[in-house]
């Protein structure tokens, strides 16, 4: 019965550490949409400017360690970056990850169909290393405006 409940204890702990090991790694994708809905219910609630105005707080509502808030119209133009000031007010459309797949673009098309996931290459703000990510993207109804989050894998 003790080796029983030592074999049950060394398991709890472990798998408690493994958990703390994958709570540390990143955000997970149900996050990353968690974060856009409340992104868009945001939005749709305060209006435009007030929206940016969070969307680009760092230490806002929207940004969740390696886990932030972008928005971007159709057209490629960056309205708000969690982490990202610079890109703010640029028009990135023709922006390549480090493969040279044109991202952004594929965000547009995604949107246009529904919203969902696409895969690229980006710099982690946490690691300030080139990682593959997939970033969740989805509309703003009524708008040619986008909202997305991404993880990194």
């Amino acid at each position: 019965m003790r080796k029983v409940l030592a074999v049950c204890t060394l398991v709890f702990f472990v798998a408690t550490a493994v958990m703390a090991g994958v709570a540390r790694a990143g955000g997970t994708s149900d996050e990353a949409k968690a974060l856009v809905e409340k992104a868009i219910d945001y939005y749709k609630t305060n209006g435009k400017d007030k929206a940016v105005e969070a969307f680009n707080n760092p230490q806002g509502e929207f940004v969740k360690g390696d886990l932030y808030i972008f928005l971007f119209d159709y057209d490629g133009n960056t309205l708000a970056h969690g982490t990202n000031p610079k890109l703010v007010g640029k028009n990135i459309i023709d922006l390549k990850d480090a493969d040279g797949k044109l991202f952004i673009q594929e965000f547009v098309e995604k949107v246009k169909t529904g919203g969902g996931w696409v895969d690229y290459q980006w710099t982690n703000p946490e690691t300030k290393k080139i990682q593959p990510k997939s970033s969740y993207v989805k509309g703003i109804e009524g708008t040619t405006q986008y909202v997305g989050c991404g993880i990194y894998k």
